[in-house]
């Protein structure tokens, strides 16, 4: 399938309210300022009353954030690209993505909104809790910043040209994503996933 037809200018009207129309657009300082302070009450509390090592700590979060390339594969490849004939799903996915594919140069919509990305980061946590327990309150802050490093990178893609001559791959696979494809090239962060499971760009 070849991408939808592109508009480099111009945003998406999601809705007839105002209001919730306000509520689908952000700015990445305000993830970056909802979830750092997260990030950071996290860390500590494990460490100061949780007794976690800073080893462990530290092996645990980096575990998360490697956790976080392959949850943004498989979402952005079977999740936000969902192909079906039901409308009411084809609402979802354009809601959740399609947007971004019809205006990929669209600024406010690069992150998820405070809301929705409130409401499934809790759910997450909570899923996160039950499986690691206590270890959730450091898999978790790791999880979150792989999540905020993957979306400003996202940003930067659309927003500039890549500032170092080894990311230009990166910005590559991501413009051929939106420009040639919807059915290759799936990873932002890391061109890995693309890799293991045959979806980059020859």
């Amino acid at each position: 399938m070849t991408a939808r037809k592109v508009r480099n200018k111009g945003q998406a009207r999601l809705f007839e309210s105002r209001y919730l129309e306000m509520l689908t657009k952000t700015h990445p300082l305000v993830i970056w300022g909802m979830y750092i302070p997260l990030i950071s009450y996290m860390l500590y509390y494990s460490y100061s009353s949780l007794h976690f090592r800073l080893p462990v700590m530290a092996l645990v979060f980096a575990g998360a954030l490697f956790a976080w390339t392959f949850f943004e594969y498989i979402m952005h490849r079977f999740v936000f690209h969902i192909v079906s004939e039901k409308p009411a799903l084809q609402r979802i996915s354009y809601l959740l993505h399609g947007t971004h594919h019809e205006f990929p140069r669209d600024k406010q919509r690069l992150f998820m909104p405070p809301v929705p990305s409130l409401i499934i980061a809790s759910l997450l946590f909570g899923m996160m809790h039950i499986v690691m327990h206590n270890a959730a309150f450091i898999f978790f802050p790791g999880f979150l910043l792989g999540y905020l490093l993957y979306g400003s990178l996202h940003y930067a893609i659309h927003a500039w040209n890549p500032p170092f001559p080894f990311m230009k791959p990166l910005w590559r696979n991501h413009h051929l994503h939106h420009y040639k494809s919807e059915e290759r090239g799936f990873g932002v962060s890391t061109s890995l996933w693309d890799r293991v499971f045959d979806t980059f760009f020859d």
